[in-house]
């Protein structure tokens, strides 16, 4: 009887002949398959999604704008989120077990922060070009050019780079939870624990900042389209044709700013959760249940899947480049590179 409990336990363990191993989440196969179905379909819309979006920025010229490259290189850091880091955090979320060692184990954690924090960081670059764009549409052609845009998301991602493999190598996150760190560790963990004081940094700096941000300049975007389209509607009579370009190139503005206040609005709704569990739960002595926990992880995540729908169901030029890309090189019908994009 000794025997076959021993056997039975050892089954449970992410390593079996090791007395310190960490315990296999013990979950039903029709439920760990249906996990592996639903994460997997998530990984392959992230990446090809992303990637569709990459293709065609550097493939149409008329694409290529400066808020286009920053579009462009958002969809990287999902990109490279979907590619490097959803896959090892799919196994390590179905199975309860860190197959790779230590060392990947903060590479992998440095890699997740980095690309987290560069698509965040991002979308707040998105937000600032379209607020001198529509605010201040006078200047913003001298102000925002293609090598401004490149120098921007050049420190975004340094920042992104530097800041998440500093926090995770130096380990000032855990600095005073050294005694919980010995108690729940184990081989085949890989878990990124912050103290209360980083538990409130990293939050503040890398989201509620930057979202605060956002959120002030799109509430300013819409108020001035706002007063744009009434003082429009006052003129409509003028119906010149120089009038109609204005209106028309207005009402651009306008929907390009709606679409990026969903984009900002599906980023909370994935978001916050996170965040705000993140910074409370070191108050609370870690009481956040580790399915849970990762639930709210995979649900972060799922912004990186939405951004490339979003500008596919809203943006008729990245519909029109799609649709090109798509019937060109898979299913062999030749369009025109010049299809109208407007």
């Amino acid at each position: 009887m000794t025997s076959n409990e021993n056997d039975t336990e050892n089954v449970f363990l992410c390593y079996p002949l090791r007395l310190d191993s960490c315990p296999k989440v013990q979950r039903l196969t029709v439920v760990k398959v249906a996990m592996y179905v639903f994460m997997v379909l998530m990984i392959l819309t992230t990446v090809f999604g992303n990637l569709l979006i990459i293709i065609s920025i550097s493939h149409f010229k008329h694409l290529q704008s400066p808020t286009h490259l920053i579009v462009r290189s958002l969809a990287a850091s999902d990109c490279l989120l979907g590619s490097f880091v959803m896959p090892y955090s799919m196994v390590r979320s179905v199975e309860g077990c860190w197959y790779l060692g230590d060392v990947v184990c903060k590479v992998h954690s440095s890699l997740d922060m980095t690309f987290c924090i560069s698509s965040i960081l991002h979308l707040s670059l998105i937000s600032v070009d379209r607020y001198w764009a529509i605010c201040d549409p006078l200047r913003y052609k001298m102000r925002v050019t293609n090598n401004t845009v490149t120098v921007f998301t050049t420190f975004t991602w340094l920042f992104s780079f530097v800041y998440s493999f500093y926090v995770v190598f130096s380990g000032v996150n855990a600095v005073g939870l050294e005694m919980l760190v010995l108690q729940i560790s184990c081989v085949g963990s890989c878990v990124l624990l912050f103290n209360k004081e980083w538990g409130i940094i990293c939050p503040i700096l890398t989201f509620f900042l930057p979202g605060t941000v956002m959120s002030s300049l799109y509430m300013k975007i819409f108020h001035v389209a706002r007063k744009h389209a009434k003082v429009i509607s006052e003129r409509v009579t003028a119906a010149a044709a120089g009038g109609l370009k204005s209106q028309s190139s207005v009402q651009r503005e306008g929907k390009a700013a709606k679409t990026l206040a969903i984009v900002m609005g599906v980023f909370y709704f994935c978001w916050l959760p996170y965040f705000t569990v993140t910074t409370l739960d070191p108050f609370f002595n870690y009481l956040t249940p580790a399915d849970v926990f990762d639930a709210l992880v995979w649900f972060a995540y799922f912004n990186s899947t939405c951004n490339p729908l979003i500008y596919g169901f809203f943006y008729p030029c990245f519909q029109n480049a799609f649709k090109i890309l798509i019937s060109t090189y898979i299913c062999g019908i030749k369009y025109s590179n010049t299809l109208p994009f407007e």
